[in-house]
């Protein structure tokens, strides 16, 4: 038998037999809470492939116009408004039942902290939309406050401590993780028996290899995507159903 052809019933019967479940999640779980993926068929790059530039550091560093760009952007982000939906009450569920050893995500949305997740279970590995820090000092401040600044006629707020370029405190291409984030995180995925890749297309490293530790240390690997994977090859199953209706029905019970 492939990956492909597990059938949802049984990897429900693994993830009830788990005793340690670590999750990974991707922009996938949040599109049905109104927040766009990113390399979906209506994903922001998909779409306007002149908008990753935005996640660029150099890019965002080198162009002021980009700067005034990206202000905007947050301002008018989903993520303000949008609602946890039933993909992540059922990751809540999972952390009720005591299996959950940690909740690994790529989203900066918040949204499983608002369904009632633990913090100290959810590793943000991308950062924080909520959070601004200045790239020369490192002072950090909200993002409330921030765009305040841009209402009152900033474009671009510099740093009040120091001038320096502020950006989201999120993890842009061409920066680093933070260090104490990843640790945890390859903690997590090294000391699991299931680990769950649920809505990243897995194309983004060191969140992506995450999944080969996992596996390498004896962890079976369930993929639930909807586009094809770089991992799907190692995993014991992978499933193409909508997230918000099978993840539910696999950490039921």
């Amino acid at each position: 038998m492939t990956p492909e052809t597990i059938d949802a019933g049984t990897v429900r019967g693994w993830f009830q037999a788990a005793e340690r479940i670590t999750v990974l999640s991707g922009a996938g779980v949040s599109t049905a809470s109104g927040i766009p993926d990113f390399r979906g068929p209506r994903g922001v790059w998909t779409l306007n492939p002149d908008a990753q530039r935005m996640f660029s550091l150099d890019e965002y560093v080198r162009d002021p116009a980009l700067r005034v760009k990206a202000w905007i952007n947050r301002r008018d982000h989903p993520a303000w408004t949008a609602q946890p939906n039933a993909a992540h009450r059922a990751l809540v569920d999972l952390e009720r039942s005591g299996r959950l050893r940690a909740l690994l995500t790529q989203n900066i949305d918040g949204l499983h902290q608002r369904a009632g997740s633990d913090p100290a279970k959810v590793l943000e590995l991308h950062g924080t939309l909520f959070g601004v820090e200045c790239l020369t000092c490192n002072a950090q401040t909200t993002m409330e406050a921030a765009l305040a600044r841009v209402a009152a006629g900033e474009p671009d707020p510099a740093c009040e401590i120091c001038g320096g370029i502020q950006k989201a405190a999120t993890i842009s291409f061409g920066q680093a993780l933070r260090a104490d984030v990843l640790d945890a995180a390859v903690r997590a995925a090294a000391d699991c028996d299931l680990f769950l890749a649920v809505g990243t297309s897995l194309q983004v490293q060191p969140a992506a290899g995450l999944c080969e530790l996992a596996v390498s240390r004896g962890a079976r690997l369930v993929v639930v995507n909807g586009e094809p994977t770089p991992y799907d090859g190692i995993a014991s199953a992978v499933l193409r159903e909508e997230i918000s209706d099978v993840l539910p029905a696999l950490l039921a019970g």
